[in-house]
């Protein structure tokens, strides 16, 4: 069943529609709270605020738009029941309705769900829902659903691209506003396939039009950028999945037509950067957030690796935490790619000749007094004058590595750097 209107509305009928699934989710959503951030307030000047949307009770923002849906269906459509694809956090939200509404549904997720998802997935949908694993990516398993939906005539929930999804996200620009007493002067919202940012851009342009809308795509799936330039959507050749509540291959038919439509700012922010605004988040703030749910406020930072969003000092900044749905598994490669956005963490080929003293002159004539060896892999070879070592180093200060790499080349040792853009190096992350 194809949920897709024929015609696109205009901005002012998208929030229109915003406002009236804002009665749908009366008594339904959370009222999310929005707290003052001073780690990023100080950082930039501005007055930033968290839209704490982790702490809907599927713990994104994905229930708005779900829920609005399904709440809208006709005893007719409701036999079939609903079917969804999700990578985890609007299934969650789907899995949730399912049971709050009585509605039997199908969920469709890729390999790359996290298994706290997945369960999660299960226990919000009890005996209403049928949690199916299936293909690499999100995409993969929407192909599944859709082909599903064929099938068996069960009502298609999209995770972004349907009116009512994206006018049930829309509700989180409304409960914004009516919050700080004021429109922000900006927000930034997590982009995947579109849906929140669609939805609450346009109810901002009726109803706050000076606010400045940013949405914030992960680098390695930017989607509707990639949109934007084609004119249309179009199918990203390779995705990095990391980012998995945002990591969507193509843009929607629905959501990208109103973002054109918004002309708002789209930036892409580097997979690493975002884990160290996990870190952040986690270490300095007490929010556990996800990396979508970190993805928005990841832009303000101002790292000498960081591609930053600058906003003025004394501005209202809003940025939405969109989902803490995540695994603690996670936190080793979260930590490791952060290391490596920030370049201090380094990894060489080192090849020691094979007599006793190597490795102290190793340490002694290239490691700087603050550096640490994190990685060590060597096997010695009888039968050798030289073997190698796998060798990582984590730089007390990152501004340090020239000296370093100076250090290296003088030295008699031979040490070969592993570039960061080579299959070995995607070995080791």
């Amino acid at each position: 069943m194809d949920p897709m209107p024929e015609a696109l509305p205009s901005l002012a009928e998208v929030a229109a529609l915003v406002d009236r699934a804002a009665t749908h989710l009366e008594g339904v959503a959370a009222v999310t709270p929005l707290q003052r951030n001073d780690r990023l307030s100080d950082l930039t000047g501005a007055d930033v605020w968290l839209k704490r949307e982790d702490l809907q009770p599927v713990r994104s923002y994905k229930l708005r738009g779900a829920y609005t849906l399904m709440s809208q269906l006709d005893d007719g459509a409701l036999p079939a029941g609903v079917v969804c694809a999700s990578a985890g956090n609007h299934a969650q939200g789907v899995a949730w309705a399912c049971a709050r509404l009585g509605i039997d549904g199908a969920i469709f997720v890729p390999t790359t769900t996290p298994r706290q998802k997945r369960d999660r997935i299960r226990a919000l949908g009890g005996d209403r829902v049928r949690l199916i694993v299936t293909g690499e990516t999100y995409d993969a398993a929407d192909q599944a659903a859709h082909e599903a939906a064929d099938k068996t005539g069960a009502t298609l929930v999209p995770a972004f691209d349907d009116l009512r999804t994206v006018a049930g996200q829309g509700t989180v620009a409304a409960e914004i506003v009516a919050q700080l007493g004021a429109a922000p002067d900006v927000l930034l919202a997590p982009v995947g396939g579109g849906g929140l940012l669609a939805g609450c851009g346009a109810w901002l342009h009726e109803a706050a039009p000076t606010t400045r809308v940013i949405g914030v795509e992960p680098a390695g799936a930017a989607c509707i950028a990639a949109g934007l330039q084609a004119g249309h959507p179009v199918r990203l050749a390779t995705i990095d999945t990391f980012v998995d509540g945002a990591a969507v291959r193509r843009a929607g038919e629905v959501t990208l037509p109103l973002v054109r439509a918004l002309g708002c700012r789209l930036v892409a922010i580097p997979e690493g950067q975002v884990c160290s605004e996990m870190l952040s988040l986690y270490q300095v703030d007490g929010v556990i957030a996800e990396p979508a749910g970190a993805l928005a406020s990841s832009a303000l930072r101002q790292g000498p690796h960081d591609l930053t969003v600058r906003v003025a000092p004394g501005q209202t900044v809003v940025a939405i935490v969109s989902g803490g749905n995540n695994d603690i598994s996670r936190y080793s490669e979260v930590l490791e790619r952060s290391l490596l956005h920030e370049g201090r963490k380094h990894y060489f080929m080192v090849t020691f000749p094979q007599e006793p003293g190597a490795l102290r002159r190793f340490l002694d004539g290239i490691l700087g007094p603050d550096d640490d060896i994190v990685l060590f892999e060597y096997t010695k070879k009888s039968n050798r004058e030289t073997g190698p070592a796998l060798v990582g180093v984590e730089l007390g200060d990152p501004d340090e590595l020239p000296a370093l790499l100076d250090r290296i080349a003088a030295s008699p040792i031979q040490v070969e750097a592993i570039p960061p853009d080579g299959s070995f190096y995607r070995y080791l992350v």
